[in-house]
């Protein structure tokens, strides 16, 4: 049951379909907020309570401006697969490369603002930026072109680092987290919750609002 009081929350996913996106759906469903999830294919995904899917198109403004209208924030995964886009050339499954993710990201902040949305969260590989001798000049340099995209725009932004990810988790997995799991799942499923949650947490408190942050804890010797 919803607190009444409680104002909506609608958070607009991109990536809803990664290990990252499954985590996220469960902790801001937990948290009684409306999440919006930009698929392909609407059947994707299971019904649930808070829970709705549109079809939108990553890489043109009009189709973004449609899909985040009336929502809180948006959160997109640059490296998910199955981000959504239109072409009959490519396959669903694909990851962004680095050209594509700052093509996505100019689409996003163009129609964010059409859409009158403020609050942007963009996961990604943005720890190139805190590494001058990186061998992957193109992501760095995407990142670099991301970077600059946000900070010229008047929106409230954060960039998250992308956590590594785990093929296969779904928000079953995440909605039973602490629960009977697959032998090997644990530590994943907590590390990838743990970014979840830190995220949620941002959103909620609007912490880190132009900023780069990490949310992945260093793993135990």
């Amino acid at each position: 049951m919803k607190n009444a009081e409680t104002p909506a929350v609608k958070v607009v996913l991109y990536g809803a379909m990664s290990s990252l996106g499954s985590a996220l759906m469960a902790e801001l469903l937990r948290r009684q907020h409306e999440v919006i999830a930009i698929l392909d294919d609407l059947t994707a995904l299971a019904p649930r309570p808070g829970l709705r899917t549109k079809t939108g198109d990553l890489f043109d403004l009009e189709r973004v401006n449609q899909s985040v209208a009336g929502s809180s924030a948006v959160i997109c995964l640059l490296d998910a697969p199955g981000l959504p886009f239109s072409s009959d050339h490519v396959e669903r499954s694909v990851v962004l490369g680095p050209v594509e993710q700052v093509l996505a990201v100019d689409a996003l902040v163009d129609g964010l603002q059409a859409a009158n949305v403020s609050r942007l969260f963009l996961v990604g590989d943005f720890a190139v930026l805190d590494e001058p001798d990186v061998d992957d000049r193109l992501q760095r340099h995407a990142a670099e072109e991301i970077l600059e995209a946000v900070q010229s725009s008047p929106l409230h932004w954060t960039l998250v680092n992308a956590p590594h990810g785990v093929a296969g988790l779904t928000i079953e997995h995440f909605s039973q987290v602490g629960g009977n799991l697959e032998p090997g799942l644990a530590e994943p499923l907590e590390r990838l919750n743990r970014v979840a949650v830190g995220i949620a947490d941002e959103l909620r408190l609007n912490l880190h609002v132009g900023q780069h942050v990490n949310f992945v804890a260093a793993s135990a010797p």
